[in-house]
């Protein structure tokens, strides 16, 4: 898939395209094929570190489509990923994807938790979502399994997909309408409307960053973003090996709403397989998956010196999380947090610790916050999305539509030349 749709003496030297987009993950491949839907005669190009796409965040998340009741009603996240669960099931029947419609319990533990499940049915209907109250004998009905005090949300919506065979399709669709796909191409700077890489520069009319955990580093090269930073989270999950039987549905606890984590949950593959999971432990560099791997040390003390801050301000309780989290290391420990939600569970029935992700969350260095919904920076030569973490591959469809609106606008507000600040997009 690699080359070029154009071959003239100039382009041997630079390969020219009126979109360039960094990134092939979800977003990136998602965008290609929005602005290649709008201008099916535009060349589009999408230049990508890894061998190929979906190597990290959009190969490696739960592949839950959410149904949108977690956010509240003015974020970009509620519209986005109802009509994402939507327009993304629709995709999956089109193409012949696998697809789960498993649902989604969301349970309490005790007294305390009822006011957090009430919450979540108030955003529920600000948002236009489906989650529906069921009490104990209904609960049982959907999962005999399930263990909740006096009563539960039940999403009907909430489905499973394989991330990694939705990129692909999306990849393989994309390039047989001319897209074209340089892999193993870092991105290394820019001059004026050239980008750098590793592998020669790209002239491009318009830029397009959305590189994940180094999107960042990227827009900052630009100009934008100049008040974020990235903080990489690393979330782990632990197969149930005994069997597919023992859950039939997707089971989450009541979330602290005041940070993005949803807590350790069950959640239906697929093909009906059981995990458990996510941890949310801070990571030290920003593809800290195992070991040494990958390890740099400038992104080491950058990481260190602002949870090292987090840790000392404890904001947003930082300090607590992180503590609660490691612990999650511990086999034992992990697999009790999820054994609260279930009546019964062989806990020897657990196999290994499955390939890890990276959570490429954005912090505001000011505030020293969490950023919880999607950003966007950008002027009319480039845009930068800064901030696209979970949900943002139940997202993907209708927030590509969103970006190529946000394109449209900079670049008819200043078709000349380009703003020398960037403004950000409501968050």
């Amino acid at each position: 898939m690699k080359g070029v749709t154009r071959k003239s003496e100039e382009d041997v030297l630079v390969k020219r395209y009126d979109y360039l987009i960094a990134g092939g993950g979800i977003i990136g491949l998602t965008i290609a094929r929005e602005l290649k839907r709008r201008y099916p005669e535009a060349r589009i190009a999408v230049i990508e570190k890894e061998p190929d796409v979906a190597k990290h965040s959009s190969g490696r998340n739960s592949g839950v489509l959410h149904a949108g009741f977690y956010y509240t009603a003015d974020s970009l996240k509620a519209k986005f990923t109802r009509d994402g669960n939507e327009a993304m099931q629709a995709y999956c029947r089109e193409h012949g994807l696998k697809l789960n419609r498993c649902g989604k319990l969301v349970v309490a533990t005790d007294e305390s938790e009822l006011a957090g499940l009430e919450e979540l049915k108030r955003r529920a209907e600000r948002n236009g979502v489906e989650l529906i109250w069921v009490d104990e004998e209904e609960t049982v009905r959907i999962d005999p399994n399930v263990k909740t005090f006096k009563k539960a949300l039940y999403s009907p919506n909430t489905a499973s997909v394989d991330p990694v065979e939705v990129c692909m399709c999306i990849k393989k669709e994309v390039a047989s309408q001319g897209v074209d796909f340089f892999f193993d191409t870092a991105y290394a700077g820019h001059k004026g409307d050239t980008i750098l890489t590793n592998r020669g520069p790209f002239g491009c009319g318009y830029f397009i960053n959305s590189a994940g955990l180094y999107a960042d580093k990227v827009a900052h090269d630009f100009g934008f973003g100049r008040k974020y930073t990235i903080i990489p989270f690393k979330g782990i999950y632990l197969k149930y090996a005994k069997n597919k039987s023992d859950v039939r549905t997707n089971i989450y606890p009541v979330p602290n709403l005041n940070n993005p984590f949803l807590g350790v949950h069950y959640t239906k593959t697929v093909d009906g397989s059981i995990k458990i999971g996510p941890t949310a432990i801070p990571a030290f560099w920003r593809e800290n998956y195992k070991g040494l791997h990958r390890f740099k040390m400038s992104e080491f003390f950058q990481i260190l010196f602002y949870e090292a801050k987090l840790f000392w301000t404890n904001s947003f309780h930082f300090r607590r999380l992180a503590v609660e989290e490691m612990k999650k290391y511990n086999k034992a420990n992990f697999i009790g947090l999820s054994l609260k939600m279930i009546k019964q569970l062989d806990p020897k029935g657990f196999g290994d610790f499955l390939r890890p992700g990276i959570r490429a969350q954005l912090l505001d260095k000011q505030t020293l916050e969490l950023v919880q919904d999607f950003v966007l920076e950008g002027d009319s030569r480039s845009m930068h999305i800064l901030n696209a973490v979970s949900p943002a591959f139940t997202c993907s469809l209708p927030f590509a539509a969103y970006v190529a609106d946000q394109i449209e606008e900079r670049r008819a507000a200043a078709p000349a030349a380009p703003s020398s600040q960037g403004t950000p997009v409501l968050r």
